[in-house]
């Protein structure tokens, strides 16, 4: 498929579960739902402690976070696997963006926050969750930037590593798209430029034996709803990889889109050789 007429709109494959699928979503839903929700509520908990004695630090609830993400590839069944070394430096984590599922992976081996568009935090349910766990939302509005800016500039040096998806969707897994260059833009802002790295990991779905390349991906108008039915009932699961790239320190980079170009090229070979070594 041609990357530049991507427009996200294929047709998703037809979900069909049967009886022991249907068996599937029981005995792995209840157990991801109880580790999810019942998670949120520690954390929350826990939150309400940490947050007057801490402020912006989160010592403690990222591990939450962690922790229910690493368990719920566990009940899933899907194998999780990751190679290259995490930054240690302060910056942010760019990844290819194939699904909801990448939320659970990319959490599962690094504690990260996620920047996400404003409108998230008013989605009931994804919305709460995404509070709670710290993400950072933001606005597309130019008169907000340096506030914007300046949040960013707080939640890094705190430690923070805020995870962004520079394709700005998501897709069928099959490939990635190019990166838009807006969000590379604020980590060249004179508060931030001289002290921050960028960490591309490429996000790697392998399908279940027997299933499209594609049985992971959601994308265009595909809702959450069939397609987590589908995740939950699959009788065979699949596998995500993770593969974290060396960082690149932003005052390396003459401009925004010398950077984004850096970061998709590092992500996207990667995830081109992950693919054919299935």
């Amino acid at each position: 498929m041609n990357v530049s007429s991507w427009n996200g709109q294929q047709a998703p494959d037809p979900v069909k579960l049967g009886l022991i699928g249907f068996i599937l979503v029981i005995l792995r839903g209840l157990p991801l739902a109880i580790l999810v929700f019942g998670g949120l509520i520690v954390l929350l908990a826990v939150r309400l402690i940490e947050r007057p004695l801490f402020g912006v630090q989160r010592p403690v609830t990222p591990y939450i976070s962690q922790f229910v993400c690493r368990n719920a590839f566990r009940i899933l069944g899907i194998d999780f696997r990751t190679s290259g070394e995490l930054m240690q430096e302060r910056g942010a984590v760019v990844a290819n963006h194939t699904s909801w599922l990448d939320i659970f992976a990319l959490n599962a081996r690094k504690r990260i926050y996620f920047v996400s568009k404003a409108e998230v935090a008013k989605w009931p349910g994804i919305g709460w969750l995404a509070r709670a766990t710290g993400t950072v939302f933001i606005e597309r509005d130019r008169k907000k930037a340096k506030e914007q800016t300046k949040v960013f500039e707080t939640r890094l040096k705190a430690g923070h590593k805020l995870l962004f998806f520079p394709e700005g969707t998501s897709t069928d897994g099959l490939q990635v798209l190019p990166f838009k260059t807006t969000l590379f833009a604020a980590f060249f802002a004179d508060e931030l430029r001289d002290f921050m790295y960028v960490q591309p990991v490429s996000v790697v779905f392998h399908a279940p034996t027997g299933q499209p390349d594609r049985f992971y991906g959601w994308w265009g108008e595909m809702e959450f709803g069939p397609h987590l039915l589908k995740t939950l009932g699959a009788r065979r699961q699949g596998a995500v990889e993770l593969i974290y790239h060396a960082p690149a320190k932003v005052s390396d980079f003459e401009n925004r889109k010398a950077l984004a170009a850096h970061c998709e090229e590092a992500v996207r070979h990667a995830h081109g050789l992950a693919r054919l070594e299935k």
